[in-house]
């Protein structure tokens, strides 16, 4: 539920405007974001520190006022990197979720703090559209597996090596290993090493949902709808048409979520 407070120009019900900021290991993501649409998504690498204060400038003139910046963070030196930028470049401080924000979800953790805030905001997201026990994966520089109740608490999940950070492993460790670049597997059996490299790193992927989804199953009592994220999600299910695991992929869904958090917060 978002806060709607009354426009007095024309009686119309506002909704606050947020640049929502996704600031991973490989890159911060940046997109505006007002009630359910997201648009402008822009990913930038944190070296260029110059990129970073104009994709927030541009971003942040384009928001209706009053705009607020919103981040999850799970890489502290790129958190400082985003802040310093938005200090620079727009006068604004960042509101960070868990930080200066309350946890977009409930949760069935020990220790919730400890959570990559980008893994709830994810799931958050999902739930708040489906309204039903989910599992939510996200196939970025690392991958987690995690699944939300009917209830809509968070219950946990897996995190497993990403795709590039196995294919650079493999790489790095060995002697004659290739470091290989990602794509779909056409094949079933690897004919030479790199389709073996590539359809080892896919496939297994693809199985460990696969094997995980069927675990929160048996926990739930029921099948729950499968959500996928992430850089490389489009190697794991190229259509969900015609996938019978994967019901939709949304690149979105952590930003989506980063604003989820703030009006979560205007809700109460």
């Amino acid at each position: 539920m978002i806060d709607k407070n009354e426009d007095p120009e024309d009686g119309e019900p506002h909704i606050p405007g947020v640049l929502a900021a996704d600031v991973g290991n490989s890159a911060i993501h940046l997109a505006t974001v007002v009630g359910d649409q997201v648009s402008a998504v822009q990913v930038v690498r944190p070296g260029d520190g110059g990129r970073l204060g104009e994709a927030l400038g541009q971003l942040w003139a384009s928001l209706p006022a009053p705009p607020r910046l919103v981040a999850a963070s799970v890489n502290a030196a790129h958190l400082t990197l985003l802040e310093q930028a938005a200090r620079q470049a727009i006068g604004q401080d960042v509101l960070v979720v868990g930080r200066d924000l309350p946890l977009p979800m409930d949760t069935d953790l020990p220790d919730p703090s400890a959570i990559g805030m980008d893994r709830l905001c994810c799931a958050a997201a999902a739930f708040d559209r489906l309204g039903v026990a989910c599992v939510v994966a996200d196939f970025g520089t690392a991958i987690t597996i995690d699944c939300v109740s009917d209830e809509g608490v968070f219950l946990g999940g897996a995190i497993l090596p990403g795709l590039g950070m196995g294919a650079a492993a493999l790489h790095e460790h060995t002697d004659q290993l290739p470091l290989v670049e990602l794509e779909e597997p056409t094949w079933v059996f690897g004919k030479d090493t790199r389709q073996a490299i590539v359809g080892g790193l896919v496939l297994g992927a693809r199985g460990a949902l696969r094997d995980l989804v069927e675990r929160y199953a048996n926990h739930l009592n029921h099948w729950p709808t499968v959500i996928i994220t992430g850089g490389d999600a489009h190697l794991i299910c190229p259509d969900p048409r015609q996938d019978d695991l994967v019901q939709a992929v949304v690149p979105d869904l952590a930003l989506r979520g980063v604003a989820a958090a703030y009006y979560r917060t205007l809700a109460k």
